[in-house]
């Protein structure tokens, strides 16, 4: 293989590659949020500079996605923090759990996704949303929410998904001292909210040592939205340089 042609690759294997170029199209992704007040100096001491933490808010989501263009099916859960960059709302990514290896390889290394190996699930149980997430064998988070209970107004929605996004990219070189050290930026575009629902929600953490969800503890539920859309992902662009 020819230099430029290695050039012209997006990942390795060079015969396998680990996923597909992008944009990645999403169709029936389905959210349950749970937006909550924590403690603000945990929460303060998560979020890297130049991001600044207002009202101490984050977020739960369980994120169900049974239609992505060359990703396939698959579901994440996670962690974002409420945050301002230069006076713009917006929000932090603090960590990311999911079941798929080409969502979280592509995640990683093409934008700048916290991703790890987890096991989220979203279903219906009865008359009740629930949102789980298992870290190897142990169930570190269970999130509920009365199903469909009351209409959500489909603009407080695109509000919620369309805040641009915040995540901070690290990659050491071969000295092991980082080589990217990036907060970068990216924003859902292209977005079609097809549900929006409200209810009553509960969300329960575990303490767990490399699932540490439970360090930002559940103080009080702030609100709960359900919801299904078809999206694209924006891509990311670097808004600030650590090693500059």
């Amino acid at each position: 293989m020819r230099e430029d042609e290695v050039r012209a690759q997006l990942t390795t294997p060079l015969a396998a590659p680990a996923f597909p170029r992008g944009p990645y199209r999403f169709t029936d992704r389905e959210y349950l949020n749970i937006t909550y007040r924590t403690d603000p100096d945990a929460l303060r001491a998560l979020v890297p500079e130049p991001l600044r933490v207002g009202e101490p808010l984050v977020r739960f989501e369980v994120m169900r996605m049974p239609d992505v263009t060359g990703l396939g099916d698959y579901t994440e859960s996670g962690q974002v923090a409420m945050v301002t960059y230069d006076g713009e709302p917006g929000e932090f990514t603090l960590g990311m759990y999911v079941d798929s290896l080409p969502a979280i390889a592509s995640g990683r290394e093409v934008a700048a996704y916290p991703k790890k190996l987890g096991a989220p699930k979203l279903f219906v149980d009865s008359d009740t949303l629930v949102g789980t997430l298992d870290y190897g064998s142990i169930r570190v988070a269970l999130a509920t929410m009365g199903y469909k209970h009351r209409e959500l107004d489909k603009s407080v929605a695109r509000q919620e998904l369309t805040a641009p996004t915040y995540m901070l990219k690290i990659v050491p070189g071969y000295d092991g001292k980082p080589r990217i050290c990036e907060l970068a930026r990216s924003q859902i575009s292209d977005l079609t909210v097809k549900g929006a629902w409200t209810g009553p929600a509960r969300l329960h953490l575990v303490a767990h040592a490399l699932a540490p969800l439970a360090d930002l503890p559940v103080l009080e539920v702030v609100s709960a939205s359900h919801l299904l859309t078809d999206l694209t992902l924006g891509r990311a662009a670097a808004v600030h340089d650590y090693l500059a």
